[in-house]
C-alpha cells in the first residue's frame, strides 16, 4: 500500500529529471491536446503526463479505498481501466472496488455506478447496480459507458443518465444452460458505428459485438493460445487483455503473454504491429521493439498507439509507421512525479532492470 502518492515528496509539482515511476500501470487514455491519463493499478492513483512530459498525480491518496473527493483526498484500489470523454472527464473502472467512477479536470472523484460488493445487479440508479471486477472501460460519442465487467462474464452498460444494463452475456449460475459468450473479458473499444469490441481474455480471442446486441468472434481461434498472423479464424492470441480502435477502424490488440501489440485491418487481417515477443523494454521499429506484458491501449487523432507497459512500469508510444518510444517512467517500480529523463539516462537505467516475471493484473479467482 502507498501511503504518500509521490515518493519524490514533490507534491505533484514537477522535478528535473526525478524519474517519474509506476506501478503496474494497467489502463492509457489520451485527450486532444496530447495529454495522457494512467491508471495505476498498484498505486491506486490516477497520474497524468502532460503534452510537456511532465507526469502528476491527478488523483488519489494511494491508499486502497473508494472515497469520493478531491485531488488527493479521494481514493482508488487498483483502478484497471481509463477513458476519456469530448469534454475531458475521465471515467475510471475501480476493479478492487467494484465501481465505475467519474474525474472532472477539477479533479472532482464521483462513483457513477456500483456499490462496492462483487456481485451483479442491473438498476435505473447506478449506485444500485453491481460489478464483479470491472477491468475496461470506453465511452461513446453520446457519453454511454460499456464497462467490461470480468467477474460476470458480461459487457455493461452504463447509460449517460445513469442506468446500469448488461448490453452483453448471459449471467452463468449454478442453473444456466447457457454459457455466456465471453470468458473472463478484459478490455472494452467502441468504433465511429457504435460496435464493440472485447478482448475475450480466458478465450483468447477478440469478440465484436453490435448496437444490436449481435456477438460474433471476430478475430482468433477460441481456446487456442498462440501467436499466429494471418486471417481471422486462423489468427491466435495469447490472453489478450485489451483493444482500441483508430479512425479507420483498425483494431489494435494488447497481447499480454505474447509481449506483442497486434493490429486487425477492417478486412480482418491479424498482424503483429510490434514487439518482438521476448519480454524487454527496447524502443525500436516494429518488431525489434519489445515490451513486459502489456496491458491497456489508446489511439490519439493522429493514429499514435499508448500502451501501458505494465510489467515494465512504462508508457509506450507506437507511431502508425511502428516506431516504438517510452513516454514516461523509469523502469523502477514506484509513484514518483516529474520530468522525463533525458534519453540516455533512461536506457542506462532500464538495461540495468531485471525483467521481472509477469504479473496477472487481468485474472483474480473468482470468489464472491
Amino acid at each position: 500500500m502507498v501511503t504518500n502518492p509521490d515518493t519524490a515528496k514533490t507534491d505533484s509539482i514537477a522535478v528535473l529529471d526525478s524519474l517519474p515511476s509506476f506501478n503496474n500501470p494497467s489502463g492509457v487514455a489520451v485527450d486532444a491536446a496530447g495529454n495522457i491519463y494512467v491508471a495505476d493499478y498498484g498505486n491506486n492513483l490516477i497520474r497524468k503526463i502532460a503534452a510537456g512530459g511532465i507526469v502528476t498525480t491527478l488523483v488519489g491518496s494511494g491508499n486502497a479505498g473508494h472515497i469520493d473527493q478531491t485531488g488527493s483526498l479521494a481514493s482508488f484500489t487498483q483502478p484497471a481501466g481509463i477513458t476519456i470523454d469530448a469534454s475531458g472527464n475521465l471515467y475510471i473502472a475501480d476493479s478492487g472496488d467494484n465501481l465505475i467512477r467519474e474525474v472532472t479536470q477539477a479533479g472532482v472523484v464521483t462513483t457513477i455506478a456500483g456499490n462496492d460488493s462483487s456481485a451483479f445487479a442491473n438498476n435505473i440508479l447506478g449506485d444500485s447496480a453491481s460489478f464483479f471486477d470491472p477491468l475496461g472501460i470506453s465511452v461513446d460519442a453520446h457519453n454511454n459507458l460499456y464497462v467490461a465487467d470480468a467477474g460476470n462474464n458480461m459487457i455493461r452498460l452504463v447509460s449517460s443518465s445513469g442506468a446500469v444494463s448488461t448490453f452483453a452475456g448471459t449471467l452463468n449460475t449454478g442453473t444456466s444452460t447457457v454459457l455466456s459468450p465471453f470468458n473472463n473479458p478484459t478490455g472494452v473499444a467502441i468504433d465511429a458505428t457504435g460496435n464493440v469490441f472485447v478482448a475475450n481474455y480466458l478465450a483468447s480471442t477478440i469478440m465484436k459485438v453490435t448496437q444490436a446486441g449481435v456477438v460474433s468472434t471476430y478475430a482468433g481461434t477460441p481456446n487456442v493460445a498462440g501467436a499466429a498472423n494471418g486471417p481471422p479464424s486462423s489468427a491466435t492470441f495469447y490472453y489478450p487483455n485489451s483493444v482500441a480502435v483508430d479512425a479507420s477502424n483498425n483494431v489494435y490488440v494488447s497481447d499480454g503473454v505474447n509481449n506483442l501489440i497486434r493490429k486487425i485491418a477492417p478486412d480482418g487481417t491479424v498482424s503483429t504491429f510490434a514487439g518482438s515477443g521476448l519480454a524487454g523494454a527496447v524502443d525500436s521499429t516494429g518488431t525489434k521493439a519489445s515490451f513486459n506484458y502489456p496491458a491497456g491501449l489508446a489511439v490519439d487523432a493522429a493514429g499514435n498507439v499508448y500502451v501501458a507497459d505494465s510489467n515494465n512500469n512504462l508508457i509506450r508510444k507506437i507511431t502508425p509507421a511502428g516506431v516504438v518510444t517510452t513516454v514516461a517512467g523509469s523502469g523502477l517500480q514506484g509513484a514518483t512525479n516529474g520530468t522525463v529523463a533525458i534519453a540516455g539516462k533512461r536506457k542506462r537505467l532500464l538495461l540495468k532492470k531485471a525483467v521481472k516475471a509477469g504479473s496477472n493484473i487481468f485474472y483474480k479467482p473468482r470468489a464472491r
